[in-house]
């Protein structure tokens, strides 16, 4: 299930998101750029499941990413469905994972397995039907739009590849065994993640050249669904098995937002729970013990998002709040190593302290980048952020955050 949940939490990006890369970077740049955070993720998941083994009952981290998802699956459905707008579909997509989250976390982590399953299913059907019409030619197609520049500003959607895999963090409390699980699923995610990513990025560039999976024919706006745009290139539309393949990939998108929910609201929840939120988002149903408050108030946030109806945007917001998350935990463990010597951990980071040391490095590097090339939304996120700062001190004035000493 852990495993599951690694991968579901992610497997969207596959599906949606990164292809927005590619105006600003080409095949090319936004190949570096996947290069360079593949690194980065390896070394933060090296390190990152020292944290989640050794303190299973953090809370952990998510994301600002289940709203483009959803927009995502509006996107999907208006394939089939012309006339739907893909803003009701995604606020119906929200409601129907809450609900389900708020079932309780067995049957949410049961769910999250089956669809991840099918998702990577898909994944390899896609690149099987794809990969035998490759050409380096149309791959190559215009690599460099803005020249080695452009590496920088695709930054944040190659980050969309891995972007929440750390939800693994959320529930190593719920584990059976959550000194020895979180390793074997944190990893064993990660290594099946860098193979989809892989396959997926060549299979869906190489059929008809990066332009064809970023814009619908006739339409300026970049699109949200790359994956059916690769399959036009090779199967009509009217096609049996580009019409399974599609539905399928719905899987894919469903398995991410569903799964992030689960990490977001478990998040959202400890946050109350330690006064770093509003009392009540930290309690649970008195029979399912699920967070319902806490899913229900990200619910909301994400309508909000939604309203927005810029996936790109939402997708950049996600990512810097992953980049300083990412930052605040390497630093968190690499002081931990010297302030709590004793702490016991299971789990200890293979060549340390590279691999945080790494991870620490790419992840200024990146945050940089996007900071150069988004300063309005670098702007938008550190006003969140500083929102988030005058609560944690008027709560903590009025004795309202908890210690370990209570």
């Amino acid at each position: 299930m852990l495993w599951g949940l690694g991968v579901g939490y992610v497997i969207s990006g596959m599906y949606f998101g990164w292809n927005l890369g590619l105006p600003a970077g080409g095949p090319y740049g936004l190949l570096v750029a996947a290069l360079l955070v593949t690194v980065m993720y390896v070394a933060f998941i090296l390190s990152y499941t020292e944290l989640t083994c050794a303190i299973p009952k953090a809370g952990g981290v998510f994301v600002f990413a289940p709203p483009a998802i959803a927009m995502a699956i509006g996107a999907y459905f208006n394939t089939f469905f012309p006339s739907v707008d893909p803003k009701y579909v995604a606020f119906g997509a929200y409601l129907i994972f809450t609900a389900l989250n708020i079932q309780g976390v067995h049957h949410s982590a049961m769910f999250e397995l089956f669809v991840t399953v099918l998702a990577v299913g898909e994944l390899l059907i896609f690149a099987g039907v794809t990969l035998p019409h490759f050409s380096i030619e149309k791959f190559s197609m215009d690599p460099l739009p803005n020249g080695w520049a452009g590496v920088f500003p695709a930054i944040p959607f190659a980050i969309w590849f891995y972007l929440a895999i750390e939800g693994i963090a959320n529930v190593a409390e719920e584990t059976k065994d959550h000194q020895r699980d979180p390793i074997i699923g944190g990893l064993s995610a990660m290594v099946t993640l860098v193979v989809c990513a892989t396959l997926t990025f060549y299979a869906a560039i190489g059929v008809g050249g990066w332009k064809a999976i970023v814009y619908v024919p006739g339409v300026a706006e970049p699109s949200d669904k790359p994956l059916p745009l690769a399959l036009g290139q090779v199967f009509h539309a009217n096609h049996p098995l580009y019409h399974m393949l599609i539905v399928i990939g719905l899987f894919g998108l469903v398995a991410s937002f569903h799964g992030i929910i689960l990490a977001a609201g478990r998040a959202t929840f400890e946050f109350g729970r330690m006064g770093y939120a509003p009392a009540f988002l930290g309690t649970t149903l008195r029979k399912r013990r699920t967070p319902a408050w806490a899913l229900i108030v990200n619910m909301f946030v994400g309508f909000a998002a939604i309203l927005t109806n810029k996936t790109g945007d939402i997708i950049t917001i996600s990512v810097f709040g992953a980049l300083v998350l990412y930052i605040v935990a390497m630093i968190a463990l690499l002081r931990l190593r010297v302030s709590e010597p004793g702490l016991e951990r299971p789990y200890h980071t293979p060549f340390y302290p590279w691999p945080p040391v790494v991870a620490l490095v790419l992840a200024v590097v990146c945050i940089t980048a996007m900071t150069v090339y988004n300063l309005r939304l670098a702007g938008i996120f550190m006003a969140l952020v500083g929102a988030g700062y005058v609560w944690f001190f008027v709560a903590s004035r009025l004795g309202h955050v908890r210690t370990e000493h209570g």
